[in-house]
């Protein structure tokens, strides 16, 4: 029997959206074609929604990476997001460099953050991008300090293209070292350049 009132309805929402995100948690820091249960729930048949689509005229491997991109983003994303019922762990402007800069103290470099986003930095292939993201992202949750998810899976779709993990690492290597908060009588003004 479906519940006739817009609070009741809105609880079975909120209820099956916790329920799909705890599922998609399960793939976070794994490739698409390890984690078969979750085929047909992470959303990926959205790029093949229509005959006109982005994807549909694209050659295979290209199909695959986008796949990819947007499954890993996806379940990193519910990782990110768990716990946080009140905050949104997705904030579109906030790159990788500058959430990995927020985890750390005002002026301060944190050397055991810093290596490991250096070791993300140094993954050669998807596999292990995709295992070291988990790690960052996990620390991202503990402090509730949130990442732009659709810059993130455009980042990992460039970056599987030859010399694109080049060119994605330099982008988030300069959105960390632009980064600056500054301090005033007046209270906190940020400065954030995202990794575009």
């Amino acid at each position: 029997m479906c519940p006739s009132s817009s609070g009741a309805t809105w609880t079975i929402t909120a209820w099956l959206a916790v329920a799909a995100l705890a599922q998609l948690r399960r793939g976070a820091g794994k490739l698409i074609q390890d984690v078969p249960d979750l085929w047909g729930v992470c959303g990926i048949e959205r790029l093949y929604a229509d005959e006109d689509g982005l994807h549909h005229n694209q050659p295979e491997h290209v199909q695959l990476k986008a796949e990819n991109a947007m499954f890993l983003a996806v379940t990193l994303y519910a990782l990110h997001q768990q716990s946080h019922s009140k905050d949104r762990m997705h904030r579109p402007g906030v790159g990788l460099g500058t959430a990995v800069r927020r985890l750390m103290p005002e002026h301060t470099i944190d050397e055991p953050i810093r290596r490991r986003f250096v070791r993300l930095g140094t993954a050669t292939d998807l596999e292990a991008l995709a295992y070291r993201l988990r790690e960052i992202v996990s620390l991202l949750r503990r402090e509730a300090i949130p990442l732009d998810y659709a810059l993130l899976a455009s980042q990992l779709y460039q970056a599987q293209f030859p010399d694109g993990l080049r060119q994605v690492r330099r982008q988030w290597g300069r959105s960390f070292h632009t980064y600056r908060t500054e301090s005033s009588s007046n209270g906190e003004v940020e400065t954030v350049k995202d990794d575009r």
